[in-house]
């Protein structure tokens, strides 16, 4: 077996800075500056049917977190935690409702937190509504902000036609499922939750004017369209105040790069609303499903490897107490401890390159390694660089760290091995294949791809 192919050229530098606690506005610090960013899991049990054993985190997703439990992040953020049952980003997300409470939920979700935290991070769950970006599959009529129709090749293949929530709704349909959800973490131990406020989710569909054409108090200007976020944050700190120390932070993009689209200065004015009424911290990120951008749009960017990088640099300004992540693209310490050092960024989040070595941070921090595996995919190829991701977390799931012998890179496929990558390749034809025949005969398609 190759040994693992790191990203070349990178220096071999001090990581000290990284390894330094970060203070968040309720006094709460996290151990170091690296956060695991949110990945979908899509692991959790399917049952609509059963709200008791409907979304409930499965053997394998406390499996995926044991492993980046003992990779020394300062915070580790969960995957996707939906708030509403019948809006779902897939089949597979981990839910939390009312109508679905138990005492195994509640067990489950404990346990869930416990993994995170064995190196000591701090465990945040990312509470999502997916709106009008629901799985066809889970719901044809999804709701939105607007009646904006996500547009797919072909039509109505992917997502349905978004009802838009009425006044009232927003406040039973949204508001109250991420307060209920919230204090649900805050009461199964979990840290803190990120809201999540990017990449063409239901809240970003409230915030952006390509998918907000409503002439009420949501409607309108960028203070109106942000009406909700404020609203959810509010009424969350009325049930768990800052005084108990459970941190609030919101995922927002920095830029939808689409016509008529949240523009950057657009972000910024976002994120002073964040700081003015005090969330704890602000990931930053870019993008939509109908514009992903995980991935260099400019060549400037490249030398500083963060994606949004010039974007963060404009909106850093606005933070005097809000705690600031980014996330995408850094693969190398130097990259790293540059925007750190240059003010751009405060914490370093890490999705990928968190999947393809789950104790990634641990060997930055003692120094045994310079930078992030590098796969051998074509770099323009950001769709099977993705699903490759989402294969090696479901491969994390097969066993736990006991169980691997203390093992956290048991079974994970190596990447930057090309003959890997072509296997990997020819798994993505057939689960492709067989998704098309799936969907000619009214079945849900596979969205993993499983790697033996």
């Amino acid at each position: 077996m190759m040994a693992l192919q790191r990203f070349p050229n990178a220096a071999i530098v001090s990581s000290k800075i990284l390894g330094e606690k970060l203070k968040f506005p309720n006094r709460r610090t996290a151990a170091n500056r690296f956060m695991k960013a949110a990945m979908t899991e899509r692991l959790s049990t399917y049952d609509p049917q059963n709200p008791k054993k409907h979304g409930l985190p499965t053997k394998e997703v406390l499996n995926i977190y044991d492993k980046w439990g003992r990779g020394e992040y300062g915070m580790i953020i969960t995957g996707n935690v939906v708030v509403d049952p019948t809006n779902l980003e897939a089949i597979g997300n981990a839910i939390i409702f009312e109508e679905g409470d138990s005492e195994e939920r509640r067990s489950l979700y404990a346990q869930w937190a416990k993994n995170m935290k064995h190196d000591g991070a701090l465990a945040i769950m990312q509470l999502s509504h997916a709106g009008r970006q629901s799985s066809i599959w889970v719901n044809r009529t999804p709701f939105g902000a607007s009646d904006i129709e996500l547009k797919t090749d072909p039509p109505g293949t992917m997502y349905g036609k978004p009802i838009a929530l009425t006044t009232e709704q927003i406040k039973t349909e949204v508001v109250d499922r991420f307060v209920y959800a919230a204090k649900y973490a805050y009461e199964c131990g979990f840290d803190g939750i990120q809201i999540h406020g990017a990449h063409g989710y239901l809240l970003t569909q409230f915030t952006s004017p390509t998918t907000n054409n409503r002439t009420d108090k949501y409607g309108g200007s960028l203070e109106n369209r942000n009406r909700i976020i404020i609203e959810i944050y509010e009424a969350i700190r009325k049930e768990v105040p800052e005084s108990t120390g459970f941190l609030v932070g919101i995922k927002s993009n920095s830029k939808e790069f689409q016509e008529k689209g949240t523009t950057v200065n657009d972000a910024r004015d976002l994120c002073e609303a964040y700081e003015k009424h005090g969330f704890d911290f602000v990931e930053l990120t870019g993008g939509t499903a109908e514009k992903y951008v995980f991935a260099h749009e400019r060549e400037s960017t490249k030398i500083r490897e963060a994606f949004f990088v010039e974007f963060a640099d404009a909106i850093r300004p606005v933070f005097k107490n809000t705690v600031l992540y980014l996330t995408g693209g850094f693969r190398t310490v130097g990259a790293m401890i540059d925007a750190v050092e240059k003010g751009t960024t405060q914490g370093i989040g890490l999705a990928r390159p968190a999947t393809a070595e789950p104790d990634l941070p641990k060997k930055i921090l003692n120094g045994s390694v310079p930078s992030a595996v590098k796969d051998a995919f074509n770099p323009n190829d950001i769709i099977k660089q993705i699903m490759a991701s989402g294969s090696q977390i479901e491969q994390m799931g097969r066993k736990s760290v006991e169980d691997a012998g203390g093992d956290v890179m048991d079974q994970i496929s190596d990447y930057s091995d090309p003959k890997m990558v072509e296997l990997f390749i020819q798994a993505t034809y057939k689960l492709f294949e067989e998704g098309k025949q799936a969907a000619m005969a009214g079945k849900a398609p596979k969205t993993v791809v499983v790697m033996e």
